[in-house]
């Protein structure tokens, strides 16, 4: 075999085995949120109750999700689905449709984030069945364009298409940083 395809070869099974040898978490349960209200003089001193955490994330809920190494960290919220979604300049074929996830990633780790969203995002449908992103653009919004970079602190706001046979019934939404290969991934409930 020619050098350069041992080379390549290697560089695939090496990740590939790093993958499968980590411990695979997934986290379905959203941070707990009880924004403090400001006080005034006739509201009571006691501690407001907490509200209670979902045990399962669903849309418009925010997920930690972390990468490799425990600087790479994103808080990760699947705001809107669009199903079925039209597409821009293209059409699903005869019996297929295209769903859109609007995902907003913040950047919470300690390192810039530079990854392609696309390849980190997955659906399943009620059968069990795994959808990988497609590449084309809907009405629904603007997508992230390919490759984002996220500076520690920022946010990028974009849709993530996928095609789905048009019987489908999209149970659950997934995202796996890098390029979805990390052993965290975040998993949201569509009702």
């Amino acid at each position: 075999m020619p050098r350069l395809l041992v080379l390549a070869l290697t560089m695939v099974l090496a990740v590939v085995g790093a993958a499968a040898c980590g411990s695979q978490t997934v986290t379905e349960a959203p941070a707990s949120s009880n924004p403090t209200q400001p006080r005034t003089a006739e509201q009571p001193t006691s501690p407001p109750s907490p509200s209670p955490t979902p045990t399962v994330a669903v849309v418009g809920d925010t997920l930690s999700v972390t990468g490799f190494t425990d600087d790479a960290k994103l808080a990760v919220t699947v705001v809107k689905v669009v199903d079925p979604a039209a597409g821009k300049d293209t059409r699903p074929e005869a019996g297929e449709r295209y769903v859109a996830v609007q995902f907003r990633l913040h950047n919470t780790g300690s390192k810039t984030y530079n990854d392609a969203p696309d390849n980190s995002a997955k659906l399943i449908d009620d059968q069990g069945q795994r959808f990988n992103s497609w590449i084309t653009e809907t009405i629904a919004g603007p997508g992230f364009g390919g490759t984002v970079t996220i500076p520690v602190g920022d946010t990028a706001l974009g849709y993530i298409t996928f095609k789905v046979p048009a019987e489908s019934k999209i149970a659950k939404i997934q995202f796996t940083m890098e390029s979805g290969f990390a052993d965290n991934t975040g998993q949201w409930r569509v009702p």
